[in-house]
This record gives C-alpha cells, sequence and structure tokens, in this order.
C-alpha cells in the first residue's frame, strides 16, 4: 500500500566537484554457494565471526544480475542470528557518499538493513531501511521515524539507491532511480553496511556498490531539504513543513516558500532572517485537510535574497500524497507489553508516544505494564498469553510484534470497517470520586453474543518513588542507538525522572470482556449500552485518565474502540444500559497486587506493596519444596511500602514469595539466578 512517494527534482545539490571510479561492487558471482564471509576480504560479520550461522549465506536460487546473490532469512524473536557487515574502509563525514544494492524480498516477507556511523560497530546508527511485509519501504534515522516511504513490488527485484550528501547533512533515497525522499539526517557519518534479517525476514541482496566523491558549497544557494506533508491518513487536519536548508556560503536573509496542494497554492514570505552556511529554516503551513485519493502537493522556494540563487534544480520538491482513507468510525488500540524491570521498553514508550502524536484521532495507545508497581493482574495475564517477551505490542490483539513495527497493522486495521461503532458516556462524583462509564455499541452490521465489550482504564503523567519505579534503559549513552532521548539517560533512569504515560489502571470485567454483553441475535443499526462504575484512588489523576470502551470480536480480535478523556465522556452524555457487575468496583486492597523487583534476583529483591488502606501484613519466602525460608510479620501497614529480601544465601533457583493482607494470600514466583 503506497501511502506517501516522494518525487524531489533534486540537481547540482548532490554533484560532486570530482569524479573517480567507483571504490567497490560486488555481485557475488565470483563466490562458491555457502558462507560469504571466508570468501571475501571485504565482508565480515557483527562479532567479526566468520563462516558460521552469523555471516551471509551466498545463494544461486536468486539473482538480479549473474548467477548469485546473498540471502538472509530469520524466525528468531529477536532477529538472527544472521548479521552481515560491509566495512566502507575509512569512516566517510563529507563529501557525498552513494550506495546502492538490489533487493529481492518474498512475498509476506520483509527485510532489514542499517549504516553503522561509527567504525567501532554497534556505536553509531546513521540509518536504518524497513521494507515490511506489506511491501512498504520506510526509511529513519534512529530519531525521526519515516523520513522516506515508498512502496517496493514483494517477489521483485528493485534497486534503492542511497545518497548522502555528508558536507550538507542532506540525504536522497531512490528506487529504481525515483526519488523516494529527501531529508536532513540526524547522523552524518558512514563506516559500514550492517545487514541484518529480523523476525520474518526473508531476502536477497546482489549487486552491491558505494562510491564516494568531494564536494564544494556554491555561493548563493537555498534548497529544498525536506518536505513533510504531515500525516497520512484522509481527513486528518495537517500542518505541512517545508525545511529550507542554506547550501551555499552566503547568509540567506530572505525568500518565499509556495505550497501547492490539491490545486490550492498558499504563499508565505519570510523575511528578516540571517540563515548561516549549512544552517536550516522550517516554515509550517497549518489547517491543511488531507483529502482521499491521489492528489500532488509541491514545494518551491524563488526570491532568494530578493531574486534567483545559483542552483534553481533544488529549489523544488513534489509530492504524490495517497492518503489511507479509514474505515468510519474505526479505532485501533495498539497494546503495549512493558515493565520498568525491562531494559529495551524505552522503545515501546517513545514508539507508543509517536503514534499517539501522529494519530490521535484513531490511535488508543495502553502500556500494560508486567511486574512492577504500575501492574494490573488480570492485564497482565491475559497480556503475558499473547505476546513472547518484552516489549512486545498487539495491534487490536493481532499477532504480536516490536513496537517498532506497529505500523503496518495500524494501518491494515484503520481500513478495517468495524462491526459496531464504540462511544463512551460518563457521570463523574469528583467529592465520591466514583465514575460511572456507558459504552454504546451502535451496529453496522449484523452480530451475535459471541462479541463482548470490556472497558479500560488508562493514566498519563504517572509517577512514582522507590526502586521500581526507576526504569532500567539499554539505550543509555547511545551504544545501542538512539531512541528519543533515552541514549541521554542513565540506566536505570531514576524513578525522580520517570513519567509513565498510557498506563492501564484498570479493566472491566475481565481482558476477555463481558460474556453477556448482547443478545443471541444483533441486528445492523442495532444499538446496545453496557455500564461500569469505577471507584477512583485518590492518588490517580482524574484529569490524565482515558476511558477506552473495547468491542472484542468471537476470535478473540479487538472490533473496535472508543476513547475519551472524563470531560469528554461527560460531555457525550451517560447513558444508561446493562450494568456489568454489581454497583460500584473497588479495586484490590494492594494497588496493582505486589511487585518484587529485581526478579530474576541474585544477591537482593525488593518487595514493593501499595496498600490502599490500613490492613495486617505478612510475607514468607517459601522454597518449591513448600519449606518456609523466611518470616516476618509487619503488623498494621498502609500506602506503599518497600520491603528489601536478602537471597545471597540461597541456591539457585525457583522460590514463591507470599504476602498475607487481612488473611488474603498473594502469591508471586522469585527466581534466584
Amino acid at each position: 500500500m503506497l501511502m506517501k512517494k516522494f518525487t524531489y527534482l533534486i540537481g547540482a545539490m548532490l554533484v560532486s566537484s570530482t569524479v573517480h571510479a567507483q571504490l567497490f561492487s560486488d555481485n557475488f558471482d565470483a563466490y562458491t554457494t555457502g558462507a560469504l564471509g571466508p570468501q571475501s576480504t571485504s565482508w565480515t560479520t557483527w562479532s567479526g565471526t566468520e563462516g558460521g550461522t552469523e555471516d551471509g549465506t551466498v545463494s544461486s536460487a536468486q539473482a538480479n544480475s549473474g548467477t548469485k546473490s546473498i540471502y538472509f532469512n530469520s524466525t528468531a524473536s529477536g532477529g538472527g542470528p544472521q548479521d552481515c557487515v560491509l566495512d566502507f574502509g575509512p569512516l566517510y563525514n563529507t563529501g557525498v557518499f552513494t550506495f546502492s544494492a538490489d533487493f529481492y524480498v518474498n512475498t509476506g516477507k520483509s527485510a532489514y538493513f542499517n549504516f553503522q556511523g561509527s567504525q567501532t560497530i554497534g556505536q553509531t546508527w546513521a540509518l536504518n531501511v524497513n521494507m515490511d511485509t506489506q511491501g512498504n519501504l520506510t526509511i529513519d534515522d534512529g530519531i525521526t521515524a519515516e523520513l522516506a516511504m515508498s512502496s517496493y513490488t514483494p517477489a521483485s527485484w528493485f534497486t534503492l539507491t542511497i545518497e548522502a550528501n555528508l558536507s550538507l547533512g542532506l540525504w536522497e533515497a531512490f528506487i529504481d532511480g525515483n526519488s523516494i525522499g529527501v531529508w536532513q539526517n540526524g547522523v552524518n557519518a558512514l563506516a559500514s553496511l550492517d545487514l541484518f534479517p529480523l523476525q520474518g525476514s526473508q531476502f536477497y541482496v546482489d549487486d552491491v556498490s558505494f562510491d564516494h566523491q568531494t564536494y564544494t558549497l556554491m555561493n548563493l544557494n537555498a534548497a529544498v531539504a525536506g518536505f513533510d506533508i504531515g500525516g497520512n491518513i484522509a481527513t486528518q487536519t495537517v500542518s505541512p513543513t517545508v525545511t529550507i536548508l542554506n547550501a551555499g556560503t552566503t547568509a540567506i536573509t530572505s525568500f518565499d516558500v509556495t505550497l501547492d496542494y490539491n490545486g490550492i497554492p498558499v504563499t508565505q514570505n519570510i523575511t528578516g532572517q540571517n540563515i548561516a552556511s549549512l544552517a536550516d529554516y522550517t516554515v509550517t503551513f497549518p489547517g491543511i485537510v488531507l483529502a482521499p485519493g491521489t492528489n500532488i502537493a509541491s514545494a518551491t522556494i524563488t526570491n532568494i535574497n530578493g531574486g534567483a540563487d545559483d542552483d534553481i534544480t533544488d529549489n523544488t520538491a513534489s509530492i504524490t500524497v495517497n492518503p489511507v482513507v479509514p474505515a468510519i468510525g474505526k479505532m485501533v488500540v495498539g497494546e503495549e507489553g512493558t515493565g520498568t524491570w525491562c531494559q529495551w521498553c524505552p522503545r515501546g514508550a517513545v514508539y507508543m508516544d509517536l503514534f499517539e502524536t501522529e494519530y490521535p484521532e484513531f490511535w488508543a495507545g495502553i502500556a500494560v505494564h508486567n511486574a512492577d508497581p504500575m501492574t494490573v493482574t488480570a492485564y497482565d495475564a491475559g497480556m503475558a498469553n499473547l505476546i513472547g517477551g518484552y516489549p512486545s505490542a498487539l495491534v487490536d490483539r493481532g499477532t504480536d510484534v516490536d513496537p517498532s513495527g506497529m505500523g503496518p497493522d495500524f494501518y491494515a486495521r484503520l481500513q478495517t470497517a468495524p462491526v459496531a461503532v464504540i462511544e463512551n458516556g460518563a457521570t463523574w462524583d469528583a467529592v465520591n470520586r466514583i465514575l460511572q462509564v456507558s459504552v454504546t455499541a451502535d451496529f453496522q452490521t449484523a452480530a451475535n453474543n459471541n462479541f463482548k465489550i470490556a472497558c479500560v482504564l488508562t493514566e498519563d503523567g504517572v509517577t512514582g518513588t522507590g526502586a521500581g519505579w526507576s526504569q532500567s534503559n539499554a539505550y543509555a549513552g547511545g551504544t545501542n542507538g538512539v531512541m528519543g532521548g533515552y541514549e541521554s539517560l542513565p540506566n536505570p533512569v531514576p524513578a525522580a525522572t520517570m513519567v509513565y504515560d498510557h498506563v492501564a489502571r484498570a479493566i472491566s470485567p475481565s481482558f476477555g470482556g463481558y460474556t453477556n454483553s448482547f443478545p443471541a441475535t444483533v441486528n445492523s443499526g442495532d444499538i446496545h449500552t453496557l455500564n461500569f462504575t469505577f471507584n477512583i484512588p485518590a492518588g490517580w489523576d482524574e484529569n490524565s485518565l482515558h476511558i477506552i470502551g473495547l468491542l472484542i470480536a468471537p476470535n478473540g480480535r479487538i472490533d473496535n474502540a472508543g476513547k475519551a478523556t472524563i470531560t469528554e465522556a461527560v460531555t457525550n452524555g451517560f447513558v444508561s444500559g446493562t450494568q456489568v457487575g454489581a454497583g460500584v468496583q473497588e479495586f484490590d486492597q494492594v494497588d496493582a497486587t505486589f511487585q518484587i523487583y529485581p526478579n530474576p534476583a541474585s544477591s537482593y529483591t525488593s518487595v514493593l506493596i501499595n496498600l490502599q488502606k490500613e490492613a495486617d501484613v505478612s510475607l514468607k519466602l517459601i522454597d518449591m519444596s513448600g519449606k518456609t525460608m523466611s518470616s516476618r510479620n509487619f503488623g498494621s501497614m498502609n500506602g506503599a511500602s518497600s520491603v528489601e529480601l536478602n537471597t545471597s544465601n540461597l541456591e539457585a533457583g525457583v522460590y514463591v514469595v507470599e504476602l498475607t493482607v487481612n488473611n488474603e494470600k498473594m502469591v508471586k514466583r522469585l527466581i534466584i539466578e
């Protein structure tokens, strides 16, 4: 599905002043089938170990030229083990670097590669290129998503070329010679190519080449360095941006920029500036509504410093905009499995925020926490049955994906017509903190009582104190690339710094929904309403809560959802319907049960208890034979507490932590390493 196709009229901007022979090319025909590394002085692996499972495989099954290519595939949840590297030799950080390769991605499969920006591999990612299972190709620099987007034809060879003007920080990509985007890259150094198959990848690579040329700036040159239409969903009101780069040596003081979308030109006159050489300026055009169908958008800069500049070929960019048309009344739900103990979970937080920012009218994000103070037991258990690890994400409860890979499922589900349109209503008693919610399903097609309704509450801006609220962070120091600012934070990120959004606070009546939501026969045009009542704890900020009503299909997938703040739901009005549960739902006496951190543990672990009211508390540590290893009675407790258990003398194995609150026992498993 083609969402945005960029066509840029770029001329001398990427042209160098020196031309010479190509530095490297390889079509793999000189090798025998099998491991690539031992046969080549240029190709190696991420670890440097050649000839094993990490190496690229020379194959005769596909070839764009000659008889051979290199083959990659993975079914592992973490990708790999193949991790094939082409060292570019020196570190390139000036001039124009051109890379080209031919790709063949099998039907229903994906491909991925990146450029490393440091000669110490694994230190800096300069670029990521993803080719998904639906024929979409996206490029990002680890800082900004979707710098370029286009489509490719699965099971067919195509040539991808990337030209990087490292002197200007200006990059451009081409598929089969057609430009698909120009952008300013966050990292402007190149050291190597890394071909790494993610889970579900199966692809071939042929005719790999790279070259490098010097570059000299012109005197006066303004270039369109970025053109973002601001969205890719029809009916969205967007604010397109045009970024102008001073690609010359003379300061730019004024220029005009014209945006022409769907035949309507809008011009902004920019004056009184002093844009230095290699600096940029972004012009925003607010209030543009994306129309269904294919439309042309162009951005043109003229009247630079009152006249023409030295290179007019880089003054115009055009985009073919073909936005996704959402199904009427459709809202997509993204559920993220996460935990403060999970070092890779900052990635989930970054992408959940990205989707909320980009698609607020069509996206309901829910962060389902595991084994930390924000855990909702029933929600966590239901989520754990559907995902293979952390972080993971479910889009409308489909197949679990990495949070960074939610895009294809999101767009597919957004275009899937729902069985019913969902609206949330509410009444809010601020004195007694009683929230009454109505979830109304307006059926667009016939259904039955195998469909179910559930109601979720989420909260933004959640904070806390204690070790369990600190976020483990594998991105600290930038060793594992850029990740939304987490690369600048320590590991772990202290609780005092962390603010958690989209946090699942409650799900009623269960993960699977209310069994008696609807009668045996539901006709198109029927409207059914279910009522939920919540007693909101004083520690929750009602102004940061979202109500998310879920319509769950018989196959367990979320068919549709409705999302509203309490204020919005009150404005919608409460609708009387079938009461789910008996009256007010009181949350557990132990808020989010109790948590153990770290788990697995070695020398110690902390038991985090958050009581909603005063209660008698005791704690036991029991081995798998039933022997009590330690026991403590704390008497009367209230609020949040952290109890440290010394585990340094315990043998490695599995133990049970038993918490008793007012004679009610709760247990969690503890692993000692």
